[in-house]
């Protein structure tokens, strides 16, 4: 009687669907952690436990896998962002309050996300192919749209700075703000709750110069 070596299980085939979730969950955590230049198709094929082959059978390039894998998901996590604050907006609220609820949660929102933007950002910075879309977020869109209206709506003929801008540079200061936190805020200097606060009372106020936000 002949001994015979057990012979290694086979790998069950995988669904085209099954490869492409592999390949976008793998490529989402290659360029979060390592950026759009430093992030390599080699690298996404290990992780994924796919061929390089696999992912060019899906994928023209590495920057529509990093459209797909990065730009997409940030899209719809803006327009369910979007979504859930319009259905949450009261006419009873206190503006002022309201604005103080509404920043705070997109201080949140930038926390959450913040591997996701600063993957979008550093590509738009250094590998402007990559994000060529990035006017192209829905939600971000609609934030804008909507707070350049309530702008508008509380601003006379000539505001100090076109509520178009202002919407844009609000955004902007608290994203820095969050994104940048530990080096802005070093230990000691103030407790979260506190750096939140200013962050929102400083977008509030500087909004105000265009037109002054009531409800203290």
């Amino acid at each position: 009687m002949t001994d015979t070596a057990p012979q290694p299980a086979r790998r069950k085939r995988r669904s085209p669907g099954e490869i492409l979730d592999r390949i976008l969950e793998a490529a989402g955590r290659e360029f979060e952690e390592n950026g759009y230049s430093g992030a390599t198709t080699a690298a996404i094929a290990r992780r994924a436990d796919v061929t390089e082959a696999q992912i060019f059978r899906q994928f023209a390039s590495k920057a529509e896998l990093f459209r797909e894998a990065i730009f997409q998901p940030l899209n719809r996590h803006f327009s369910q962002f979007h979504a859930r604050n319009l259905a949450n907006a009261t006419d009873a609220e206190p503006a002022r309050e309201l604005a103080h609820r509404y920043i705070d949660e997109l201080q949140d929102f930038m926390g959450e996300h913040s591997r996701m933007l600063m993957s979008l950002i550093a590509a738009n910075a250094y590998s402007p192919g990559a994000a060529e879309q990035i006017g192209e977020v829905e939600g971000l869109n609609a934030y804008f749209a909507r707070g350049t209206a309530i702008m508008a709506g509380r601003t006379g003929d000539e505001p100090a700075v076109p509520p178009e801008l202002m919407v844009r540079v609000s955004f902007a200061a608290v994203l820095a703000c969050v994104m940048f936190k530990d080096w802005l805020f070093p230990a000691g200097i103030a407790s979260d709750e506190a750096i939140r606060k200013a962050i929102a009372d400083f977008t509030i106020d500087g909004i105000s110069a265009n037109g002054q936000i009531e409800g203290d």
